[in-house]
């Protein structure tokens, strides 16, 4: 089995990059979901509720952070990697409260108007430190603005015999894993416990619980029933869908295309 794909989504439910090659940092991809959009009242902003997101699109530069709408040709918004603004504002992910950092006025309006709502854009900095489910940690494990676990892996496979079971596939991007790897059954990661990609170690802790964000086509916005209706015929426990494995890693290094995964 071999790494295929690579991907980071540095603003959270925003759209993802693909990557050659990525620096593995203890709460995620360098650079991964350190960013994350708000509402004006601190509370995170994702496609669930506010689809139009996946319309814009983050490009990784030298220095900095370029967000440009995929279908209107406007100027694009331009992020330095350390916040100009920089001021503490408590912000809360699902059952979590942290401290961020504002980015600025500028990137707020930007935002406000291309999402056509009010909100905020902050950067979780090194300093910021939100714990992983202390039931699923294996030592002080922290998270970036993730759902809730540093990093996401999806066999190829798996999306292969999803999109078998369908009259329209579906491309892996619905899924916004940050690994995709060729080879082995459909799902054999739901079995992962320890493993390393390249050598560099990590551990599957907990199955990916799937929620409405798969059904939202990331380059239009535009919700329909697939292919969440069609992973609740085979992929259903408990009245959960489950689709992916999420990871830890007990140090930082590195990962590239190509990569070799071994077990155990």
């Amino acid at each position: 089995m071999y790494l295929r794909e690579i991907w980071v989504y540095p603003v959270k439910s925003l759209g993802g990059i693909s990557l050659s090659h990525a620096a593995v940092t203890l709460r995620g991809l360098q650079h991964d979901r350190r960013w994350l959009i708000t509402d004006p009242d601190g509370m995170f902003m994702t496609q669930r509720r506010t689809p139009r997101m996946t319309l814009l699109q983050p490009e990784i530069l030298p220095d900095r952070l370029l967000i440009s709408h995929r279908h209107h040709d406007i100027p694009p918004l331009e992020v330095p990697f350390v916040p100009e603004d920089n001021t503490p504002v408590e912000v809360k992910i699902w059952n979590d409260t942290v401290t961020a950092s504002r980015v600025g006025a500028w990137a707020d309006a930007w935002l406000t108007e291309q999402l056509q709502t009010p909100c905020q854009l902050v950067y979780m900095s090194d300093e910021c430190l939100r714990p992983v489910d202390p039931r699923y940690a294996i030592g002080a494990d922290h998270v970036s603005f993730a759902d809730g676990y540093p990093f996401l892996i999806l066999g190829q496979a798996a999306l292969d015999q999803l999109n078998a079971r369908m009259d329209a596939p579906v491309p892996i991007n619905r899924f916004r894993p940050n690994f995709v790897f060729s080879g082995g059954e459909p799902h054999a990661e739901d079995t992962w416990r320890e493993f390393r990609i390249g050598g560099h170690p990590f551990v599957g802790v907990k199955p990916c619980v799937r929620c409405e964000v798969p059904a939202i086509d990331q380059e239009t916005g535009v919700s329909g029933k697939e292919p969440l209706r069609t992973l609740a015929t085979y992929r259903n426990i408990d009245h959960k869908i489950f689709f992916g494995m999420n990871l830890l890693t007990p140090m930082p290094g590195t990962v590239a295309v190509g990569d070799k995964i071994e077990i155990g």
